[in-house]
């Protein structure tokens, strides 16, 4: 790591307490070790999520393009619901 640029940040009290502790059990070599691998996650995450994101708006225009539904109210979704269980459980 060649390229670096140092920064500051402001922890809580209990955020760098567990900064703290990482790096005195051995499990990370310094604190910038730590919040590196934390931003890296944070970044994976973060991406997992916009995919997401992106599946769950393409289903929902899938379902508004699919037209209207067959059912008028939520006494009939709840009845054919009921139906599908009872012939599920014969």
């Amino acid at each position: 790591m060649t390229n670096l640029e140092k920064t500051s940040i402001a922890l809580t009290p209990e955020m760098a307490a567990i900064v703290r502790q990482c790096v005195e059990s051995g499990a990370y070599a310094s604190s910038s070790e730590l919040i590196r691998e934390a931003l890296r996650d944070w970044k994976t995450n973060r991406s997992l999520q916009q995919s997401e994101l992106q599946v769950l708006k393409s289903l929902w225009q899938a379902g508004i393009d699919s037209g209207s539904g067959k059912f008028t109210d939520m006494d009939a979704i709840k009845m054919e619901a009921r139906k599908r269980l009872a012939s599920s459980t014969e």
